[in-house]
């Protein structure tokens, strides 16, 4: 048997365990329609590169603008924070919805939507009116959230014998997105003649482009009777991951990686401008910590499937981002350009691990999907508070020294965690 031959017979077989755990039949239109799909991977590669383009891109395009979109508004600095955190928290509440949308409808049609109402939200957080300004925010992040629940039951699904290697494939891509939004924000403000609402509406084109790579993987799903990538009730005897320690640890290592990840990118250009570097230079240091992130994003997940245990990796990131956040606290202009490094790889290689840890720590794809579920549920709920206590702190101090230490103890409190969420076992 040729390797393409196996690699459809293996992920046939595995569609095939999952509908039987979810009480679906296969029938003779399912089995072809997953043919079909496996028939055209450089298709289904295209489609999961250009939605994990978008998965940070509208989030990282506010933060370099953030002033300007506070001036416009005549925003404190907590409602300023609130313009990064309420989409943060739909991260966490559209994940509730995600796994039900994805029985309903299946992972491609969900996927496709979720991409359509991303460049909607974009275009609907521009409108001159601060509710909108918010509105959208929460349609960006419900977005979001689907596209983060279901691709790791996708991958598990389609790619069961390079899961790893295929997280790092679109953990990469996700930053490296975000990394040109952030570059480019700026830029695109001045020319568009200093229309802070042009630069960010410009990313809607990338979320349409993404939705039209997605519509042969939707036309190819019509045939099937059920949906490979479920999070359908337990079957008997199969424990709830909600009544897991081990997925709560992989869970809460997910939100306080994505708690520090997103006061980086709601605060961190401010933190530059507020120690009197200009508002481009710390447009470009801030571009730059995303690109870093690549590298981390990339190698960790490699590393990690290479692992039984990723204890190790664990250590790494913690202290590289623990380091790098110190340095923004003792000499933050000065070291400018290597905190954001730091961080950066730090960044990169915790929130691939996270990831990761959700594919690796489940046994198929069922299991993906359900802790994937979980973990972005609860962990960007908690993420959410990031931002908008690190706004209302420094508002209250005057400082960033204090909402940098209490990040540091979030920095602790995952490695404690990771630890143990790192152990070679299965949920």
């Amino acid at each position: 048997m040729s390797r393409p031959e196996a690699t459809q017979h293996r992920a046939t077989d595995t569609a095939t365990l999952v509908d039987a755990e979810a009480g679906v039949r296969p029938s003779a239109r399912g089995a072809a329609g997953r043919r079909a799909l496996l028939a055209h991977p450089a298709l289904l590669m295209a489609g999961i590169v250009l939605a994990s383009l978008n998965m940070r891109a509208a989030l990282a395009s506010v933060s370099p603008l953030v002033g300007e979109i506070a001036a416009a508004f005549g925003l404190s600095s907590t409602a300023t924070s609130l313009v990064t955190s309420v989409p943060v928290l739909f991260l966490g509440l559209g994940a509730l919805v995600a796994p039900w949308l994805g029985r309903r409808f299946g992972a491609e049609p969900v996927l496709c939507a979720a991409l359509v109402l991303l460049g909607a939200g974009i275009l609907v957080r521009v409108l001159p009116s601060v509710y909108a300004l918010y509105g959208g925010g929460i349609l960006v992040g419900t977005a979001i959230a689907l596209l983060n629940v279901l691709m790791p039951g996708l991958i598990k699904r389609d790619f069961p014998d390079r899961a790893a290697s295929m997280t790092s494939v679109y953990t990469g891509a996700m930053i490296a997105g975000a990394t040109v939004v952030a570059a480019a924000s700026v830029p695109l403000e001045q020319a568009f003649g200093g229309s802070w609402e042009a630069s960010l509406g410009f990313w809607s084109l990338l979320a349409a482009l993404a939705a039209l790579a997605w519509l042969p993987q939707v036309v190819i799903a019509r045939g099937r009777t059920g949906h490979e990538v479920r999070t359908a009730a337990p079957a008997p005897g199969t424990r709830n991951v909600w009544r897991s320690a081990l997925a709560w640890q992989v869970t809460l290592f997910m939100g306080l990686q994505s708690l520090w990840s997103y006061v980086l990118i709601a605060w961190m250009p401010t933190i530059f401008t507020d120690h009197g570097m200009s508002r481009s230079t710390a447009g470009v240091i801030f571009a730059f910590n995303n690109l870093i992130q690549v590298a981390g994003a990339f190698a960790v997940p490699l590393l990690a499937g290479r692992m039984r245990s990723q204890r190790p990796l664990v250590v790494l990131v913690t202290t590289m981002v623990a380091i790098g956040y110190a340095g923004l606290m003792i000499a933050p202009v000065q070291g400018a350009w290597l905190w954001s490094a730091v961080l950066g790889v730090g960044q990169g290689g915790a929130v691939g691990l996270a990831l990761t840890l959700i594919v690796l720590r489940s046994g198929d794809a069922v299991t993906a999907a359900r802790l994937s579920g979980m973990a972005q549920t609860v962990g960007y709920l908690l993420a959410a508070a990031g931002p908008l206590a690190a706004g209302a702190v420094h508002q209250a101090t005057g400082s960033w020294t204090v909402p940098i230490v209490l990040v540091l103890g979030v920095c602790a409190a995952a490695l404690g965690i990771g630890l143990l969420a790192a152990r070679d076992r299965k949920v």
